[in-house]
């Protein structure tokens, strides 16, 4: 794994291009200047090494010094959050992901909490979706992990993975075979050879937690930005505007971050917006790209979008319905997102062509007549 690193960024007082360092499915789109009547000003500062991305924290402070001690919280809860959400390397005195898939079909593993909730949280997500986003298909994800990085490699040899081996690994994949003891605070797959893969949510939980943690601690006005899991805690404090820009990533610019190629902007506070897309982690064969959110019925890639951005309040939940959504065909992936309160999703269509829900276009810019004041 990447050494985690960190740097500052001082008061920002300049536009998008050079508030923007990474390529994500979600652009924050944080322009303008701090003004001089708030009190407050605006600091950045992003860091590596945690859940293969880079995360972003913005927001206002009095000082440099309370940002400062904000962001040393983001980073060191995010770090200890990876490792427990690992499903590739193992850490010393820690039981995490890993350390239940390499017991499966042998003991319970004794964990901490908040794998217990995440792995409960994705149980009953399943069911509320229909079964769309399991988090016991890693026999399959893992098959199209190494194809992947193997095709990424060598792409003159990348290739597909056969048929069979990906129907053999999906009869592993039974999430109904997790047995999670919450008195012990264990967890066990039943049936040798299964594993769990939790990137689909993994991300977006851990945003929500450290989040959470911040309201508590008292902080009121910043977003973090993992990887394109964008999370929005009040105000900007700028004495100007009343909700935060977030841009939603062109899935056909040119991935240059000093770029600001987004198509549409949408004004949000207190809410979450997450971005699945086919131009994220993928490879390509035969001239075809090769995506990473694969359909559970046919275990290969989704081809109904480019793009889905899900906005509602919480981040695990956004991210686990920005997957779902785009798997689904466009009238069930509707459906779904019409049955459930306080969510709204964009479908960015093979053609280019945008699809939303009502209340996305009352706060997108293009779509609608949102304003950022």
């Amino acid at each position: 794994m990447k050494p985690v690193t960190g740097s500052f960024l001082k008061p920002d007082l300049t536009s998008l291009k050079s508030v923007t360092a990474i390529i994500i499915a979600v652009l924050v789109a944080l322009s303008g200047c701090t003004s001089k009547n708030s009190g407050y000003r605006k600091y950045s500062y992003e860091f590596f090494g945690t859940f293969d991305t880079m995360v972003q924290v913005m927001g206002y402070a009095k000082d440099e010094n309370q940002f400062e001690e904000m962001a040393m919280k983001v980073q060191s809860r995010f770090e200890e959050l990876n490792k427990l959400f690992d499903i590739y390397n193992d850490y010393e005195d820690i039981n995490n992901i890993k350390t239940i898939n390499d017991n499966a079909g042998i003991r319970p593993v004794e964990v901490r909490q908040e794998i217990i909730d995440l792995i409960l949280f994705s149980m009953d997500w399943y069911e509320k979706t229909g079964g769309v986003v399991n988090i016991a298909l890693g026999p399959v994800l893992s098959i199209w992990h190494q194809y992947r990085e193997e095709g990424k490699a060598n792409p003159s040899s990348a290739r597909l993975p056969e048929r069979k081996l990906l129907l053999d690994a999906a009869k592993k994949t039974d999430i109904t075979k997790i047995e999670v003891d919450t008195s012990k605070n264990t967890v066990f797959l039943k049936e040798p050879g299964m594993s769990l893969d939790v990137g689909a949510v993994a991300k977006g939980f851990a945003t929500e937690i450290v989040a959470g943690e911040l309201v508590e601690a008292g902080y009121t006005s910043f977003i973090i930005n993992s990887g394109g899991n964008v999370r929005v805690v009040g105000e900007p404090r700028d004495g100007v505007r009343k909700k935060w820009g977030i841009g939603l990533q062109d899935p056909d610019a040119n991935p240059d971050p000093y770029r600001d190629e987004y198509f549409d902007v949408v004004y949000v506070t207190d809410a979450s917006v997450v971005t699945s897309g086919d131009y994220q982690r993928y490879y390509v064969v035969d001239g075809q790209r090769i995506h990473h959110l694969i359909d559970p019925e046919t275990l290969m890639p989704a081809r109904y979008y480019r793009a889905v951005t899900v906005l509602t309040e919480d981040s695990a939940i956004a991210d686990f319905l920005s997957t779902a959504a785009f798997i689904l065909p466009y009238e069930k992936s509707r459906r779904l997102i019409e049955s459930l309160d306080g969510v709204e999703a964009l479908w960015v269509m093979p053609d280019g062509s945008i699809k939303a829900t009502d209340g996305m276009v009352t706060v997108s810019r293009n779509l609608g007549n949102a304003s950022g004041k």
